[in-house]
């Protein structure tokens, strides 16, 4: 069951709004130029935004996402048309033959035990070409992103057309590690109403994300580091072996 984020239609409207600034989707739209991609895997496409920039330069595009508010933000979007959008996840994927797929943001993370990740690695691995490539981000958990999840810095308030002023902020929860839990909530100054959502996102160490995708039957070729957030995550390039 996808968190209330991304699936409360109420919350997956505000989503762009409240983070706008997705400069981390040029380095990996940067990938798809490097590899010479022409048909991409959006593992987890959320609202779309990834999936419309790679379109809008005449990349062959499936997005698939368990989270039907979201994916409804997706198709309602400008070019949407051009993209393929899948209701459901890598697990049970139609036939593909993409040469690139993605898990961009938190995605990677949110699956908290070994079958969940395992099997959406053999989806992912199914819809790939031979040699083709699967590219994801993970946090360090060692760098412990998590002491920054609290309200004094995450809060904001944007004003949001027809929708007035909201405000969002997190707070973290519990850390037993793998795991780690915190709520998000978005109030709305118009009526008063608050709507928390609750998420759980695991933290794989560097070896026991290389040992996940042996598993697999994924090569990893390189692991780069995140530009725009240095030294704080794991990018990892692999390939279908």
């Amino acid at each position: 069951m996808p968190d209330a984020i991304f699936e409360d239609p109420r919350l997956a409207a505000l989503y762009d709004w409240l983070d706008p600034d997705r400069s981390d989707l040029d380095v990996y739209a940067a990938m798809v130029a490097e590899f010479e991609g022409r048909d991409v895997l959006d593992v987890g496409c959320g609202t779309g935004t990834f999936g419309l920039m790679l379109a809008e330069r005449g990349i062959r595009v499936t997005g698939v996402d368990p989270a039907l508010a979201s994916l409804d933000v997706a198709r309602a979007k400008p070019g949407s048309e051009n993209v393929t959008w899948i209701h459901g996840d890598a697990t049970k994927l139609p036939p593909l033959a993409c040469d690139l797929a993605f898990m961009t943001g938190n995605v990677a993370q949110v699956f908290l035990t070994d079958e969940a990740w395992h099997t959406t690695l053999r989806g992912i691995h199914a819809a790939l070409v031979p040699g083709g490539r699967l590219i994801f981000e993970t946090r360090d958990p060692a760098r412990e992103a998590w002491r920054d999840w609290h309200r004094e810095a995450t809060h904001q308030r944007i004003e949001i057309p027809d929708v007035g002023a909201v405000e969002d902020w997190g707070e973290l929860t519990d850390v037993d590690l793998p795991f780690v839990t915190f709520d998000s909530f978005v109030r709305f100054e118009r009526g008063g109403d608050v709507i928390a959502s609750t998420s759980t996102l695991r933290f794989r160490t560097r070896d026991e994300v290389a040992a996940s995708l042996a598993a697999t039957s994924f090569v990893v070729d390189e692991v780069r580091d995140a530009p725009d957030r240095p030294g704080r995550e794991f990018v990892f390039v692999t390939r279908r072996a």
